[in-house]
């Protein structure tokens, strides 16, 4: 019977179809991480408003011409970004088109449905206002479930690509909940994080004493300022002694190789947020960081996925 499903599973895997959802599926991904690192750049660059105050089109037009520095920046984001939405699209329609594995097709519907909440978050920073230099906290609000709802985004698009193949572990059991509370935790950081990365935009750490160099001191953007890196290193911290525990009780390989694989790009994070603390959060510094994180969630989120199932942790 397992010989019997594990043949079947081989054959769907090399179904063209299946093939052509899980090209689509890491492509969709390495999209979305760029639309996310660019839209970044929109905020660091104070182009939120870019396209005024109109949305979808830029300032009322299909294709801007003649456009300035921060229109074109704007205009971009949103074409990348609605690329992105018709890429998600297909692999919604593909998914129900070729055979994949039942967990993949509900992780590209939820992936569309999070892209579609995703463009209405925009739309709502951008016809409400809270862009360019606003520092209210309507717009830290927004800005942080923003940064939630693409971890979500980016969690459901991360299982659509690693569920694409039929024969994946059914995952999960040596995760348990300390490893998802730590997921959750994870997504509080990243919250914080965009709070933050929002503060140092708008009031930019001075030479000396992280005092801001424009603005109201004790503006509450920049006394938050405090809580994300010492958020990050307690749940960072608690992920590396989580994921060197994980490894000990796990037989497969592959598993145990992701176990480092989170464990280092921690390591890296913790460089690269010291580093933007000492440089004062440039743009590019900001930009890496933010790569390092998503990158670090979507390890997680394979890790995760990817873990034996109930009887297979000793396979």
């Amino acid at each position: 019977m397992h010989e019997s499903r594990a043949g079947t599973g081989i054959a769907e895997a090399s179904h063209p179809r299946v093939r052509a959802f899980s090209a689509l599926a890491w492509t969709h991904l390495a999209w979305l991480l760029g639309v996310i690192l660019f839209g970044a750049w929109v905020r660091i660059t104070h182009s939120g408003a870019g396209c005024g105050e109109h949305w979808p089109l830029c300032d009322g037009e299909v294709i801007p011409f003649a456009p300035s520095t921060e229109k074109l920046i704007e205009f971009t984001h949103r074409a990348t970004s609605g690329l992105l939405g018709l890429l998600s699209l297909a692999l919604l329609v593909l998914s129900r088109w070729a055979p994949v594995d039942p967990r993949a097709r509900r992780a590209a519907a939820a992936t569309f449905a999070l892209v579609v909440v995703e463009s209405l978050l925009g739309a709502g920073l951008v016809l409400f206002h809270l862009v360019e230099d606003d520092a209210s906290t309507a717009r830290a609000v927004v800005v942080a479930l923003h940064l939630a709802n693409t971890l979500l985004l980016v969690a459901a698009a991360t299982m659509a690509a690693f569920w694409a193949r039929p024969g994946r572990p059914t995952g999960g059991r040596l995760g348990g909940p300390v490893a998802w509370t730590l997921a959750g935790l994870l997504v509080g950081v990243g919250m914080a994080g965009a709070v933050t990365a929002l503060g140092d935009t708008l009031f930019p750490p001075a030479e000396v004493g992280g005092a801001p160099a424009v603005g109201d001191p004790h503006h509450f953007l920049v006394r938050l300022r405090v809580v994300h890196p010492v958020l990050a290193g307690l749940v960072g911290s608690a992920l590396v002694v989580w994921a060197g525990m994980a490894r000990a009780r796990l037989g497969d390989a592959a598993s145990r190789a992701r176990t480092w694989g989170v464990q280092g790009i921690v390591l890296a994070q913790f460089t690269a947020g010291a580093l933007t603390i000492a440089l004062r959060a440039p743009g590019w510094m900001q930009l890496v960081h933010l790569f390092l994180a998503d990158l670090l969630w979507v390890a997680l989120v394979i890790l995760l996925a990817g873990l034996p199932g109930r009887g297979e942790a000793g396979r």
